[in-house]
């Protein structure tokens, strides 16, 4: 007999004979203070939660509903629900349906049934992943729609939660939350032994031991059971009762007086002190862990029944009894007639539009547009006051750092929503003094000096980005974003797609990166790989070659940022960071004037960069292949007759097939120059592209970095073009084809 069956007739029978669990805990309604009409509407939120769970199985046993993680069990995360505000933004475990219906009940209109339905069977109308996922997740409940199974929602949490504290001390007008507001992020006992859910609670902790605000409250909800592997007896408390600065909480889910009076407590108390608690929650897990998950397959019978036994809602049934607020018949009607109507709404759910061509699901990948109230920019005074001592030197050609670092500033001091965040980018100025003096301009709250962990730095920007700011993240080395790479790809890139474009978490993601760097690196400081970004469908891909150019993209990125509410990955080749020369030591050609806001030629997103027009060879390179391509042309044009002309793609994602093609169009021969492995590079894209669409009688070839990591010291290039393998290439490509 399938056990949501078992469960089923368990309740049945035990209500109809009076056969319930013994209390778990001696609180009162009075103590919690709680009304019988609020144990009522809990018990139904309950009640709800669990027949679409039954109703769900029976949709995907029909084949009209699909793989699922059912929240029996867990029922008792509704008193939570009220414990809290609407406004208290939710990051929710998987199995928080009853917390969703509970919320819905404080805010008038809401069909939390109807709506749910529609996500299981993965209806298009579904409204709040339009039929992408079946997700809990609702914008006027202020629940951003969650899709792990692990905990890597919690980094985001601890960065909304300290945006609370950062906006209000900003003044900040885009906010989203209410200055007293707290967020919450709840997951399973299994999933607090995640690494990026240890980051979280060690990034909460230390913000807050520092006396920052911190208004978070973690809900673990113990089932004791990760899939098919338990978690030790005693645990999540002996790891999480005794951190510094976290507060612990624990009380029985079983029992909804219990969890009520203690989710109150510690609501409360994060609310008053701003500082985080951990809420442990003990719970049962009913049906297995998902799907077709068969319990008995790796537990004993007797345990499964024994959490059989256990179920929450013949306790709360215990309670609503010997309170006299319902009697046994009434509690059945409840629970049948909650039954009937979930399958009544699942019959109509089933006849919803669903989802059918590929541009209806990438619909959402591209976030809508945003307004923002048109604002004067900085005076004159106030720009020359931030820029201090600079401004005697803004009328001469500087590197590439140095004019990132006024981009930067110009651009805070126009838009006081941006706010920059990573590991030594405060009064240090970064690894490469990219960000040099911007703590002293604008202040500890606008450049904020992170911990060391990249899971964190992405999670406190994709919070911030929730509450209505624009974070420019750094992640100080390209290979470091290994470390947290699903905070971008599996959190901010998809936050739009699973949302149905109501959620967004636009940012500018500084990364320094790629190869060239002879004396300080090897292969952990010098990564020439992109495809961990080339694989995020939706994230805009930058990459300047020079500093004039990398001026104007920053400004584009945060303009796509601001207004098209973007994910954006800005990568800064180290090499050119301060490279002045380009031919001759003391030439000067790589250095450029910086031009203000306003001034000069804006660079849009996809607007690739020529050099020269030259037929006989066209090279397609990006970042330090530009400067090395530039390098070799002189030395082919003086020393070999060839007429050159050099392609910038400057935008690696997405690329602009059609100004590629129309640039090269004309070239008898194409040589790609690529400074990534050939193995998952971007110039793999670019010959299959010009292979299929350009003239017969043009050649293509390429020449890109060896499948090896980077070594330290002379031979840090050997694996890398240079100039001279360029030329090489480049001859042997243009010899072959006279």
């Amino acid at each position: 007999m399938d056990r949501a069956d078992v469960v089923h007739e368990n309740f049945l029978t035990r209500i109809g004979r009076g056969d319930l669990p013994r209390p778990v805990s001696h609180d009162t309604l009075a103590d919690a203070g709680l009304r019988p009409f609020d144990l009522v509407a809990l018990f139904r939120s309950q009640v709800l939660s669990r027949q679409l769970d039954r109703t769900s199985r029976k949709l995907q046993a029909r084949g009209e509903g699909f793989y699922t993680i059912g929240s029996s069990g867990h029922e008792g995360n509704a008193a939570i629900a009220a414990a809290l505000r609407v406004g208290d933004m939710a990051f929710l475990h998987y199995r928080d349906a009853a917390f969703q219906i509970h919320r819905s009940t404080q805010l008038p209109g809401q069909t939390p049934a109807w709506d749910m339905l529609l996500s299981f069977v993965a209806s298009s109308d579904d409204p709040i992943s339009g039929g992408r996922h079946k997700v809990l997740g609702s914008s006027e409940l202020s629940i951003p729609p969650q899709t792990s199974t692990i905990a890597s929602h919690l980094p985001k949490a601890v960065g909304a939660a300290y945006s609370v504290g950062l906006c209000k001390r900003l003044g900040s007008e885009h906010q989203q939350m209410d200055d007293d507001a707290i967020v919450l992020a709840s997951f399973g006992d299994a999933s607090a032994n995640h690494s990026t859910a240890q980051g979280a609670f060690n990034t909460a902790c230390w913000t807050a031991y520092q006396g920052l605000p911190m208004p978070l409250l973690f809900v673990c909800e113990d089932n004791g059971i990760g899939i098919s592997t338990k978690t030790p007896g005693g645990w999540v408390e002996a790891n999480m009762s005794s951190r510094p600065s976290l507060t612990y909480f624990r009380c029985s889910g079983l029992d909804l007086v219990n969890t009520y009076k203690t989710a109150r407590a510690a609501a409360d108390f994060v609310r008053r002190r701003r500082k985080p608690a951990f809420l442990h929650m003990q719970a049962v897990r009913l049906y297995g862990h998902a799907g077709s998950d068969v319990q008995t397959a790796y537990m004993d019978k007797s345990e499964v029944e024994a959490d059989e036994a256990n179920d929450p809602l013949l306790h709360s049934a215990r309670l609503l009894i010997d309170n006299g607020i319902l009697d046994r018949d009434a509690i059945l009607d409840i629970y049948l007639s909650t039954g009937a109507r979930c399958s009544r709404i699942a019959e109509r759910a089933i006849e919803r539009p669903k989802l059918s061509t590929a541009s209806q699901v990438m619909e959402s990948l591209i976030p809508p547009k945003r307004s923002w109230r048109s604002k004067n920019g900085p005076s004159d005074e106030g720009r020359t006051a931030a820029f201090g001592s600079d401004g005697k030197t803004m009328d001469r050609p500087q590197h590439m750092a140095r004019l990132l670092n006024w981009a930067l500033t110009d651009l805070m001091l126009e838009h006081d929503e941006i706010v920059m965040a990573g590991e030594d980018i405060g009064p240090k100025g970064g690894v490469y003094n990219v960000t040099a003096k911007l703590h002293d301009r604008f202040g500890p709250s606008r450049v904020i000096n992170t911990l060391l962990d990249e899971q964190s730095i992405l999670g406190l920007a994709i919070g911030l980005a929730h509450n209505g700011l624009i974070p420019i993240p750094e992640i100080q080395f390209l290979a470091y974003l290994h470390n947290a790479e699903d905070q971008l790809r599996g959190e901010a890139a998809t936050l739009s797609f699973f949302s149905n474009g109501q959620y967004t978490n636009p940012m500018v993601l500084r990364i320094a990166g790629l190869g060239y760097q002879k004396g300080f690196g090897g292969h952990f400081h010098n990564d020439n790989s992109l495809a961990v970004l080339r694989d995020i469908p939706g994230l805009v891909i930058a990459c300047p070659s020079n500093g004039a150019d990398a001026v104007h993209m920053m400004r584009e990125c945060v303009r796509l940022a601001r207004e098209e509410q973007r994910v954006v990955a800005f990568v800064e080749p180290i090499a050119l960071y301060m490279t002045r020369d380009l031919h001759e030591t003391k030439d000067g050609l790589w250095t450029f004037t910086y031009e203000p806001p306003g001034s000069g030629q804006p660079i849009r997103i996809g607007e690739i960069g020529q050099h020269g027009d030259g037929e006989d060879l066209a090279i397609i390179t990006y970042g330090n292949g530009y400067y090395l391509s530039r390098q070799a042309e002189r030395l082919l044009a003086q020393e070999h007759g060839m007429k050159l002309r050099i392609i910038d793609l400057r935008w690696l994602a997405p690329l602009n097939e059609t100004a590629i093609r129309e640039a090269v169009s004309s070239c008898a021969n194409v040589l790609i120059v690529e400074e990534c492995r050939v193995t998952g590079s971007q110039s793999e894209a670019l010959m299959t592209m010009l292979a299929n669409e350009i003239s017969k009688g043009t050649s293509v070839a390429r020449i890109a970095a060896e499948d090896s990591f980077i070594p330290l010291g002379r031979a840090a290039t050997v694996t890398l073009p240079g100039r001279d393998s360029i030329i090489q290439a480049a001859l042997d490509l243009y010899g072959k084809n006279r």
